[in-house]
């Protein structure tokens, strides 16, 4: 008996017997392909091995004891050597040299939104026709003025009411856990309208201009980054779109927002930037709820961060002069204090003495 070796037969058989139509078996090749087994001369295909090792052959002839030939391997790459991997050297890129963080700065013409522009011209005609106290002498008080002392309810009348006793609280209000109360003076309470009863603690005169106070208002900024672009959003409602700027320099930007229905409060912003940037493209959109800057890069780069931290030149004070004068003070003090010149203190009448 002979092993007959045509593939998907696997039975022995007796080469005396050997008729045209005794061998099922593939005449093609198996293949593999997505999870799928199969074979290339029938449309028979499974995603189970077993179940494609059962597939009864499409094709009957005589056995045979020859093994079919395997597939020739490809030659090519047959003890033939890698080829030679060529080294190339660095490509150098030229470094732009950094310009100068004070080289003068170019205003940006911003595009503004109608929305942004409808609201502050409507604002500008509410404000138009108030007597808004310019026609007043310089110093000059207008009449009815509320004293600007904390706690004090006295408004101005005439000039005789600068001679009027001012009763205020010189502290500042506290509101910690439910109590209200006024740092000077410590009268705790959880009643909202009885702490702004409270009568003030301190006297004085009354006060009928604001100290001269620096207005600024806090406005969040974020910034993101394109292969191409550096975008930076400043988030602001209500700023005047005239009166405010942004100025760019290869390495600076310098932003100013001006808010009028704060009292005219502004907003800086003045960064060095981490790389350069293309002045003459770059582009500013003023919203409705923020300030979109376009910065595009001079160089094909990633930042890493948005700009480089500058400290304010603070002049330093003289080291340990005050500490140092008060502490020959001291010792001055206690070097010139002798012990023999304390005196007896009577401690008065003893209660042995009396009995």
């Amino acid at each position: 008996m002979l092993q007959c070796y045509n593939r998907g037969c696997g039975q022995t058989y007796d080469p005396n017997n050997n008729n045209d139509d005794s061998c099922c078996h593939h005449p093609g090749a198996p293949y593999f392909h997505d999870a799928y087994k199969g074979w290339s001369c029938c449309k028979k295909k499974s995603v189970d091995f077993t179940e494609f090792l059962n597939f009864k052959g499409c094709t009957r002839s005589k056995h045979s004891n020859v093994k079919p030939p395997e597939p020739e391997k490809s030659k090519d790459n047959v003890d033939v050597p890698p080829p030679a991997k060529e080294i190339r050297p660095p490509i150098k890129t030229e470094v732009m040299g950094r310009p100068d963080f004070n080289t003068p700065l170019t205003k940006i013409n911003a595009t503004v939104a109608p929305a942004l522009k409808q609201a502050i011209d409507n604002l500008k005609a509410k404000t138009t026709g108030k007597d808004d106290g310019s026609s007043l002498k310089p110093g000059e008080i207008p009449v009815g003025t509320a004293c600007k002392n904390r706690g004090c309810k006295y408004s101005y009348v005439d000039e005789s009411s600068d001679y009027d006793e001012c009763q205020y609280h010189p502290g500042v209000p506290i509101f910690h856990e439910g109590l209200k109360f006024w740092s000077c003076c410590q009268k705790k309470t959880t009643d909202f309208g009885t702490f702004m009863a409270q009568p003030g603690c301190a006297y004085g005169s009354h006060k009928w201009f604001k100290d001269d106070e620096e207005k600024v208002v806090q406005c969040r900024y974020d910034w993101h980054q394109t292969p191409s672009n550096v975008i930076v959003a400043i988030y602001a409602k209500m700023y005047h779109y005239e009166l405010s700027s942004v100025q760019v320099n290869p390495i600076r930007l310098k932003v100013h927002l001006v808010f009028p229905e704060q009292d005219d409060s502004e907003f800086n912003l003045d960064l060095e930037l981490r790389g350069i940037i293309k002045v003459d493209q770059t582009q500013v959109q003023m919203y409705g709820t923020k300030i979109e800057i376009t910065m595009p890069k001079a160089e094909a780069c990633s930042w890493a961060k948005l700009d480089f931290p500058r400290t304010k030149d603070v002049p330093k004070p003289k080291p340990d002069g005050k500490i140092v004068k008060n502490q020959q003070a001291a010792d001055s003090s206690d070097s010139e204090f002798d012990l023999d010149d304390i005196e007896n203190v009577s401690t008065g009448v003893r209660l042995t003495d009396i009995s």
